[in-house]
């Protein structure tokens, strides 16, 4: 697993929208990563939707963020679409980002391996600054500890 401090792995998935994301070319920007393990769960909604509605401080502090599951481009569209998320959310369906991030869990169906619940802050430098993992999939993060990193 990364941790404070490591270099942020590069990625590149789809986004709901079915443009490409490459983390990469958010450097020098600071950037939120907030994995999920389902869309249209109770927890992985609130969650969504709690960042949604922190985007404007999230503005303030000059960070983006993304969503990341290992649901496909369809599935996080109509989530997004149906919870009115303000930001991408992308698909990470062969698992390249959840593996490199070292945050994958089984879930629900036999062999199943969803993204556990984690929010990773990606400096300008492309360096962690900031993780959180959860110990378990329905933990949700400490949402004012995320956004008063970011505005630091």
């Amino acid at each position: 697993m990364v941790s404070v401090g490591d270099a942020a792995p590069d990625f590149e998935l789809m986004a709901n929208d079915k443009t490409m994301v490459r983390l990469s070319d958010s450097i020098g920007n600071r950037v939120i990563l907030a994995f999920f393990p389902a869309a249209f769960t109770g927890v992985c909604s609130k969650e969504m939707c709690t960042f949604t509605d922190s985007l404007a401080r999230l503005g303030s502090a000059e960070a983006e963020i993304f969503g990341i599951s290992v649901d496909g481009i369809f599935a996080n569209a109509a989530f997004a679409d149906a919870n009115e998320i303000g930001f991408p959310l992308l698909s990470d369906t062969n698992r390249h980002a959840t593996d490199a991030y070292g945050i994958g869990i089984p879930f629900v169906m036999p062999d199943y391996i969803a993204s556990q619940r984690a929010v990773f802050v990606v400096e300008k430098d492309g360096r962690i600054g900031y993780s959180w993992v959860a110990d378990s999939p329905g933990e949700e993060p400490d949402y004012d500890a995320v956004l008063a990193y970011c505005e630091s």
